[in-house]
């Protein structure tokens, strides 16, 4: 039977300013990426996000980012390999002190924007990602791309490693994302989305942005939260999903 995890990046707010749904994704999604205070999120939002992903039975994971607040996480940057290991995992156990409290725990990991893309390729970062994990929870699941340094060196020191794939987002023909910069690097038409949606979770393909049939394997799909009509797309891609005969559930 074929099954895939839908996740969003959730919490993703400071103080009064809100800028994910949180409450209404989670009654779809089933699992939450939790922003950790670096790119985005604060301790009250943390708490809150746990509380209600812990209501609902979605599975808590750690979006773990450079420290760019600023910049929410998706400029480039150049943090020692020692340095982005401990604040790695000083963001997973800043996650879990609030998770725990709501009665679950964090049970995977996963990099935000410019550091997710940075350890695709880079194996000194890459690594660095790793030990963080290592340091805080040996045991942890790691959630990236396909054929990414960081998914090949995590499973190296022990660690579970999940593919991810992205609906809303053009690839290149080696499998990376088309950078956020480029035109048409995200995809906007919602039936697109929810097409491509059910044909990476059926058949592991996807069209690239230059028009060729390439090959993304998963076993979580990731719901951007930020973009307009976040939660009504993410209902209609499991609805699809679940006509289409595919489980819906956690991986974790």
């Amino acid at each position: 039977m074929t099954s895939i995890d839908l996740n969003a990046d959730l919490g993703e707010g400071f103080g009064r300013w809100r800028l994910t749904d949180d409450e209404r994704l989670l009654s779809v999604v089933t699992s939450a990426n939790v922003a950790c205070g670096f790119h985005a999120g604060d301790a009250a939002t943390m708490r809150r996000v746990c509380e209600l992903a812990a209501e609902r039975g979605v599975t808590v994971g750690a979006q773990v980012s450079y420290r760019d607040l600023a910049g929410f996480g998706r400029r480039a940057m150049d943090v020692p390999p020692a340095e982005l290991a401990a604040e790695v995992a000083y963001q997973i156990g800043a996650l879990e002190v609030f998770a725990r409290a709501a009665g679950a725990g964090v049970a995977y990991v996963k990099p935000h924007g410019a550091l997710y893309n940075r350890v695709v390729h880079d194996e000194e970062q890459a690594q660095a990602v790793v030990d963080g994990v290592l340091l805080a929870d040996a045991s942890l699941p790691v959630l990236g791309l396909p054929g990414s340094r960081l998914l090949d060196l995590a499973r190296k020191a022990g660690l579970p490693s999940v593919t991810e794939a992205f609906a809303d987002r053009a690839y290149t023909e080696n499998g990376t994302l088309v950078p956020r910069g480029q035109d048409g690097a995200v995809v906007s038409d919602p039936e697109t989305v929810v097409e491509r949606s059910v044909e990476l979770a059926r058949s592991g393909t996807v069209t690239a942005h230059s028009g060729t049939r390439i090959e993304v394997r998963a076993r979580s799909l990731c719901l951007h939260g930020d973009t307009p009509g976040a939660v009504e797309l993410a209902r209609r891609v499991r609805e699809r999903l679940e006509a289409s005969g595919v489980t819906v559930e956690a991986f974790a």
